[in-house]
């Protein structure tokens, strides 16, 4: 990456993270396996959604081996006002099921074999990893993620895994879980996809083209 695309990267790094000090994830977990859990079931919903859901389900399941005990039909009326409830419950299920089979009741701290779990994808690895663990293996890319990293120069491109590539060539690998959380905030209060207040903040007005429009 060019030398003065980098230092324009870690410029916004520090705006955002003076601007977003408590800049975290905002999935309610109290475990790695509840943290998995939860991601699998916000995919295409809300966090806000699923925290709601998630305390009950918790209480029911908490363990591993409770989720694995239990079926897809007994997970579904505890998710069933998230979004494809009935196809997370058969996701979790047997997520879960692997992890007791075959990772003794542990989340794997490894990319290759959270990928093998139904209903992981990347950008759930990625959560996991970064936040669960500490380890910063890429940038998680949702759509805000995604939204803001073409509006501020960040990236030409609109697929995740390439977006995610631009990312953790311009930011220290150290920074890359938490990135992805300071440009979550970032594009939930201001950087909207709609009604964006880009004009009116000075983030926006120094790195992203709303604002500078």
């Amino acid at each position: 990456m060019p030398e003065e695309q980098v230092k324009r990267a870690r410029s916004l790094l520090d705006a955002l993270k003076r601007r977003y000090p408590d800049a975290t994830c905002e999935l309610t977990y109290g475990s790695p396996h509840e943290l998995l859990v939860a991601t699998i079931l916000s995919a295409q919903a809300t966090d806000v959604g699923v925290n709601k859901a998630t305390p009950e389900l918790f209480k029911a399941f908490p363990t591993p081996e409770a989720f694995s005990g239990s079926t897809p039909e007994g997970i579904e009326p505890y998710i069933k006002t998230i979004n494809f409830w009935r196809n997370k419950a058969r996701s979790v299920h047997s997520a879960m099921s692997t992890i007791v089979h075959e990772h003794g009741g542990e989340v794997p701290a490894d990319m290759d074999q959270l990928l093998q779990l139904r209903g992981v994808a990347r950008k759930t690895a990625n959560v996991v990893l970064g936040n669960a663990f500490g380890i910063n293996l890429g940038v998680v890319v949702d759509t805000h993620v995604a939204r803001l990293s073409r509006r501020m120069s960040l990236t030409t491109h609109d697929d995740p895994g390439r977006i995610e590539r631009d990312l953790m060539a311009l930011f220290p690998r150290p920074s890359w879980t938490l990135l992805s959380h300071l440009l979550i905030f970032h594009g939930r209060k201001v950087c909207k996809a709609r009604g964006n207040l880009c004009s009116e903040d000075s983030i926006c007005r120094r790195f992203c083209v709303e604002g500078r429009s």
